[in-house]
């Protein structure tokens, strides 16, 4: 099945003096086919050269396409000058509520600061 809609982010920064990599804090709020909010954690590394990746984990809370509960994603990305790649997947088996089962996976389409979304899923 696929679903479709718009996002809000946003993003707090956290320091770890130590850490090789960038830390934030993520709020999203869902609303079209997915209506709720994901609350997570993103590193990032961005190295001399412009290239930069990141992985992050988001929970998801509120209703897909009616069904109420709650599922984990996993973010994985890479950008360079040349190429950009983003992969949001859906943790099998985190899925609770009458979203347990589900499956799929999420793009993400930023356009002058606007966030849309594509979620294809499967019970």
């Amino acid at each position: 099945m696929l679903l479709t809609g718009s996002f809000e982010i946003s993003l707090e920064g956290k320091q770890d003096k130590q850490a090789p990599a960038g830390r934030m804090l993520i709020n999203k709020k869902y609303s079209g086919g997915l209506e709720g909010a994901g609350i997570g954690q993103m590193l990032s590394k961005r190295v001399e050269r412009g290239a930069s990746v990141y992985a992050a984990i988001e929970e998801f809370e509120g209703t897909v396409n009616g069904k109420k509960g709650s599922f984990t994603l996993y973010h994985t990305g890479f950008m360079s000058k040349s190429s950009q790649k983003l992969n949001i997947t859906v943790v099998e088996g985190s899925g609770n509520g009458e979203l347990e089962g589900i499956d799929g996976t999420l793009t993400i389409t930023q356009n002058n600061g606007i966030h849309t979304y594509r979620f294809e899923y499967n019970f």
